[in-house]
């Protein structure tokens, strides 16, 4: 069993970057081993996903991030019909684009999910920027819809909480959350311009 982890894992590095996909995993009855780089349908789960191409970072962004986390940002924003400009504007200020963040009160990675969120979006690696930027765009989503597409609530409820602004009927009273909300803003309208 170690050798074959062993195999597969150097497999792997030597893979070429073209070939490369998501891998999926299955161990049978026998204890064997199963791999597939297509989703397949019944047992298998999802084992190694694989990190979008790398390419240069946008400088638009004007943040501390990958150039691929970037791309990936903007590719996933697009297929869920969302600004890349909205998120990457959470993302500044939420992390600096820095994956292994976590803030005072336990949220953690690029898009500061604190735990209860990454549980019930279903991020099981807060630390895993894919898994991460994904709950992050889902979350926001689901904010959006809630607030009925008005970005400053949903801005505020990210920070906040969702209970909190609708408490208050918009951003709540908290010095945090006030100053969160004017530089997301100001960082999304920024980076709208060059989107």
């Amino acid at each position: 069993m170690v050798y074959l982890r062993i195999v597969f894992i150097l497999s792997l590095a030597v893979w070429p970057a073209a070939a490369r996909a998501d891998i999926y995993r299955f161990v049978d009855r026998e204890g064997v081993v199963h791999f597939s780089n297509v989703q397949p349908t019944g047992k298998f789960q999802l084992y190694m996903r694989e990190g979008p191409k790398a390419s240069h970072p946008p400088r638009s962004t004007g943040y501390s991030v990958d150039g691929w986390m970037a791309d990936y940002v903007n590719r996933y924003c697009r297929a869920h019909n969302l600004s890349p400009a909205l998120v990457h504007a959470i993302i500044k200020a939420e992390s600096n684009g820095q994956r292994k963040a976590v803030s005072p009160k336990g949220a953690k990675g690029v898009m500061q999910l604190m735990p209860f969120t990454s549980k019930r979006l279903q991020v099981s690696d807060p630390f895993d920027p894919i898994q991460n930027i994904e709950g992050g765009i889902r979350y926001i989503k689901e904010l959006l819809s809630t607030f009925d597409g008005d970005i400053t609530s949903a801005v505020a409820a990210y920070n906040a909480g969702p209970a909190a602004v609708k408490k208050y009927g918009g951003v709540p009273p908290y010095q945090e959350t006030r100053v969160y909300v004017r530089r997301v803003l100001n960082l999304y309208r920024q980076y709208s311009a060059s989107e």
